[in-house]
């Protein structure tokens, strides 16, 4: 009963496949949208995937739970848009360079 729900009611682990990709590339488009920066269907799914891990990585460290599918979303968010300006801090050290 005291045991978190994952996304979209799946105990244990959390999100499936499907929904980790649709949560993903929603994420990913967000943020993109969010930071200015805009990519491909592929590069916003990757993007938000890791954003995701990110997001609730940072969220286990401030000891917040993520758990609903608002909640994954919004971790997701601010995981894909610390991965974009990331990408673009080391982008713009290699055209320096």
């Amino acid at each position: 009963m005291n045991t978190p729900m994952g996304f979209m009611g799946h105990a244990g682990s959390g999100m499936g496949f499907f929904t980790l990709i649709i949560v993903g590339g929603l994420a990913g488009w967000i943020a993109g949208m969010i930071t200015g920066m805009r990519h491909g269907l592929f590069t916003n799914i990757l993007i938000g995937i890791v954003g995701s891990w990110i997001g609730t990585k940072v969220a286990a460290y401030a000891h917040v739970a993520v758990y609903g599918s608002i909640r994954h979303l919004l971790a997701a968010i601010f995981g894909a848009i610390v991965v974009l300006y990331v990408w673009q801090l080391i982008r713009s050290r290699q055209t320096s360079s």
